[in-house]
Order: structure tokens, then C-alpha cells, then sequence
């Protein structure tokens, strides 16, 4: 049976990261996984990901972020691959909503700087976008992308490079504790470690064994169309990425790229997936009609003949935040889940709190907001 110092049990974006910072500290490390590093099938793919500092999901996520990057441009170094864009971020809608009020008193907070505009001072900069009158607008300069795919084949080669071992074609069945060891079955053989690190994706229900989380996946679909004769393929490249918290739903999108055009997606609803392992990837019209109603509405130059579609999987927590600590029954494994669509972005820096707790038992972080004992009462 072979055995090794720590075993990363998933290795999509949380999970390359943690074998990664696990490598660079000397620990031999395997990483397992279905699939290779970067692949389709989960929930770290689909081009960009966005990137910002005055997050409005909750002040505590700040320091976090400073670190994660940090990370990234350490990997960016390391791996000698451009992983992250600055173009800002313009966040817009009503004044007293959690995005625009959130993003605001977490800048307060933390000393982040942030413009908050009206809409028509938006337009004005950004003629592209119509607002509604009444809207507010805030605008990150810092903010922008990840290449999200690019990213986590950085990891992966920084983990392997390091001495990391990670392999594909793994079915993970489930893992126990047997004396002071976890030993950890696949699909192909059972191995042995010191401690396990769970980074499950949309798996989390199945392998995370805690029966008082109750993680939802959800389908959610990634669009891109190009530019039309109101919007110059020059200036589509050059907007910044874009957040709408709108009556329809709340959106988000990106400059173009490439020659797929702009992407876009709704960061809220989506549909209930029972079995990760089989998502229906076709387009849903119901969908594209909502994204195309939001785009007439506030993107009115970008054109409507679709080039690309994409499925990816949000694994949500009962209370959308994530879940990392340690196992409450288990103190040699380790856990990350339930990134709730809002977690890629923390990649660097959760693969950075992984490897302390795998090590020492603990973090310097301050993750206890995180903690999977919250659910417990």
C-alpha cells in the first residue's frame, strides 16, 4: 500500500492549490482527482473569474483576499504565466441592496478604496452600460479577472514540480481511520496518509461525512456573445468587469477576451443537480432568454448570436458561505467545500490555510467564520 505525508482528496482549484503550498513546505503529497487538472467537469472553468477586495458577502472575507492576492502573483512568478488582469470592477443598483451597500462598508472597514458614482457618471465613463437613473455605481480599480483554468494548471504544475504527486482516473470512494492513519479508497487501490485534505466540489456531500451540512449543487450556465455595430470590438475589450444586481436576478460579466465575444452569467438561481457526475450541459433557452433580456437592458451593443455556452456547478452551504476547518470528528483531516459560486478567487490563499491545517493543526488565518462547527447547534 503505498503512503504519503498527505493526501488531497479532489484536485480542481482548491485542491492543486493546497498540493501546492503542501509541496513547497517538503511534505509528500498525492493529489487525486476523476479528472486532469483544468478540466471541464466541475466547478474551475469557463475562462475568467472575477476578482475584488470590498466584498459584500461579508467583511471577514477581506483579509483573506489581500493574501490570496498576493498568492497569485506569486504563482504568476513561479509558474511564469500572466494569471490575473486588473480592469476594475463596476458594481451597479439600487443604493440600499447588499451589493452596493455591502461593497461600501466593507471598503469602509477595511480602508479599501472604492468610487461610488451615480448612474449617469457610470454611463459617462462607460457609455457602453445604460443604468437606471435611480442606480448607484461603485467602481474597484483593482479589481478584475483570474484564468480560471490557467490557474489551476499553475498549481498543478507548481505541486508536481515541487515533488507532489498527482494523478487523474481516481474514482474517490470514500475514506476511514484505521489506527493513526486515514486511508483513503479509489476506484483503483486504497492508500495510506498521515492527513487528508477534502477538496470535494460538488462531491462535498458524499465524501465530507457532516451529516449536519447540507450542501446543494446547482447548474449554472456561462454565455458569451460579441460585440454588435454599438460596440466596438476595441472598447468591448476594454470595459471592466461588471456586476448588476437587477429585478431580474443579479448578474455579472466580462470584456472580451477573444474572439468568443464577452461573457456573461446570473450569479443567482440555477438548477438543482442531483447527480454531479451526470449534468445535463445543453443550453436551457429559459436561460439565454433571461441572460438576452438582461443584456437588452443594460448592454444594448453587444450582439445576440451566442459563440460559446458552458456548464459549470455551484456547490452551495446551507448559509452560502464556505466551509474550511478542520473535520469535527476527525482532527487529521481537513476540509474545504461549499464555495457557494463566490470562492475560486480564494484559491491561493485557501490552498495556503489548507496547508497549515495538514501540518500543524491550525492557521494563522482568521477562518473561524468558516468553521464547519457553526452548522453544529
Amino acid at each position: 500500500m503505498r503512503s504519503f505525508d498527505v493526501i488531497v482528496a479532489g484536485a480542481g482549484g482548491m485542491g492543486t492549490a493546497a498540493a501546492a503550498h503542501l509541496a513547497r513546505r517538503g511534505a509528500s503529497v498525492l493529489a487525486l482527482d476523476r479528472f486532469p487538472p483544468g478540466h471541464a467537469r466541475g466547478s474551475s472553468h469557463g475562462q475568467t473569474r472575477l476578482i475584488r477586495l470590498a466584498y459584500f458577502e461579508h467583511p471577514d472575507y477581506v483579509p483573506l483576499l489581500r493574501r490570496a492576492r498576493e498568492l497569485w502573483r506569486v504563482l504568476e512568478h513561479d509558474s511564469g504565466t500572466p494569471l490575473l488582469t486588473e480592469c476594475g470592477l463596476l458594481s451597479s443598483g439600487p443604493a440600499d441592496d447588499d451589493v452596493i451597500a455591502g461593497t461600501l462598508r466593507s471598503a469602509r472597514k477595511h480602508g479599501l478604496t472604492v468610487e461610488r458614482m451615480p448612474a449617469r457618471e457610470a454611463m459617462r465613463r462607460w457609455p457602453a452600460f445604460a443604468i437606471p437613473e435611480e442606480w448607484d455605481s461603485v467602481f474597484e480599480a483593482e479589481a478584475g479577472h483570474l484564468a480560471v483554468e490557467a490557474c489551476v494548471r499553475a498549481h498543478a504544475e507548481v505541486a508536481v514540480r515541487r515533488g507532489a504527486t498527482l494523478e487523474a482516473d481516481h474514482d474517490i470512494r470514500g475514506w476511514r481511520m484505521e489506527g493513526g492513519s486515514v486511508l483513503v479508497e479509489t476506484s483503483r487501490e486504497t492508500v495510506a496518509t498521515n492527513r487528508l485534505v477534502l477538496c470535494p466540489g460538488p462531491w462535498a456531500a458524499d465524501l465530507l461525512r457532516l451529516p449536519a451540512i447540507p450542501f446543494t449543487v446547482l447548474r449554472k450556465s456561462l454565455f458569451w456573445y460579441p460585440p454588435s455595430a454599438g460596440l466596438s470590438a476595441a472598447d468591448a475589450a476594454a470595459l471592466p468587469t461588471f456586476a448588476f444586481d437587477t429585478p431580474r436576478g443579479f448578474f455579472y460579466g466580462f470584456p472580451a477576451l477573444d474572439d468568443r465575444g464577452l461573457k456573461f452569467a446570473e450569479h443567482t438561481g440555477g438548477r438543482v443537480v442531483s447527480d454531479p457526475q451526470h449534468v445535463d450541459r445543453a443550453i436551457d433557452a429559459a436561460e439565454q432568454a433571461t441572460i438576452e433580456g438582461w443584456l437588452a437592458d443594460h448592454l444594448p451593443g453587444v450582439g445576440r448570436t451566442r459563440t460559446a455556452h458552458e456548464v459549470c456547478l455551484y456547490t452551495m452551504s446551507p448559509d452560502h458561505h464556505f466551509v474550511v476547518g478542520l473535520h469535527p470528528a476527525h482532527p487529521q483531516v481537513a476540509v474545504a467545500a461549499g464555495f457557494s459560486g463566490h470562492g475560486f478567487k480564494f484559491a491561493s490563499v485557501i490552498g495556503e490555510v489548507l496547508a497549515d491545517l495538514a501540518l500543524t493543526g491550525t492557521s494563522p488565518h482568521d477562518i473561524g467564520f468558516l468553521s464547519p462547527l457553526r452548522f453544529s447547534a
